[in-house]
């Protein structure tokens, strides 16, 4: 039986698993009900995939991060439902696309636009989720998010496929990208492979297998390895005060990591007015 582990295990996710798979699997290896995702990740991708563990998953919404990396490959040729190579196909036919103005399309989309959310997902429209009007065949407006393309760049470049890689803002999908890149350009295709390689300031390079997590290889990183936040360490009275969750007087930036005297992490703080007050506790 574990001890209890508060921290955050960046996995490197493999193809075919659910984020939600991911999740129920280190629950286990852990002992632990108290785990949850910060991203998810299609069965059909890979890479980096943010658990939280115990009470570290008070801090999904503090984790959330506005930017996303991506290795995207595309397979020309053909037209599925679901936007992926796991779809149904509706259409083929033999595409050629052209090296230059594939590269000037991909530069093209190296702004903030207003991108139609594909209708095999989970974002609701009237209480539902898209995915299940797509099962029904039900017809639904699908809504357009605002997002940011930061950076895309052509990685390889075959006849019938091409991976690109890119930056993007927080809610961008990757197959939608894909769709309105290919209807640019007037040709058919599909994202046959996706790997997540960042999130925020987590790195697919520090990540770990499932089989590392199952063979003890692995370390969890605490708030203090990665919030860019003020940490102040605190004597034995106000830390007293801090684990009671009560309001502290201090000159401290709008938000503070307090810790104890031994390092520990007590809680992150906020300012309130003249006083700061408990966003969440460690």
């Amino acid at each position: 039986m574990k001890l209890e582990s508060n921290g955050i295990l960046i996995i490197n996710k493999d193809k075919g698993y659910t984020s939600r798979d991911v999740v129920n699997i280190i629950s286990k290896e852990f002992g632990t009900k108290k785990a949850g995702h910060n991203g998810t990740l299609d069965p059909l991708a890979t890479g980096v995939l943010v658990i939280c563990l115990n009470r570290y998953t008070k801090l999904n919404e503090l984790l959330a991060s506005n930017e996303k990396e991506y290795i995207a490959e595309v397979t020309l040729g053909i037209k599925t439902d679901t936007l992926d190579i796991e779809g149904n196909v509706l259409e083929e036919k033999e595409t050629v696309v052209n090296k230059e103005d594939l590269e000037k399309t991909l530069k093209k989309y190296e702004t903030t636009y207003e991108q139609e959310v594909p209708i095999y997902s989970a974002v609701k429209v009237n209480g539902k989720k898209l995915y299940e009007y797509a099962r029904s065949g039900e017809k639904v407006i699908l809504p357009k998010k605002k997002v940011t393309i930061k950076k895309i760049e052509l990685l390889k470049f075959k006849a019938n496929k091409f991976t690109f890689k890119c930056l993007v803002s927080k809610g961008t999908y990757i197959r939608s990208l894909i769709r309105d890149i290919l209807n640019d350009l007037g040709v058919i295709g599909t994202m046959s492979n996706l790997t997540r390689t960042k999130q925020g300031v987590f790195d697919i390079e520090n990540s770990y297998s499932l089989e590392d997590v199952r063979n003890g290889n692995y370390k969890l990183l605490l708030v203090k390895d990665v919030l860019d936040i003020d940490k102040i360490t605190v004597s034995d009275e106000l830390k007293f005060k801090i684990l009671n969750g009560n309001k502290v007087k201090g000159n401290y930036s709008n938000k503070v990591l307090f810790l104890d005297e031994d390092g520990g992490e007590l809680a992150i703080y906020k300012k309130d007015n003249d006083d700061y007050k408990v966003e969440v506790m460690l």
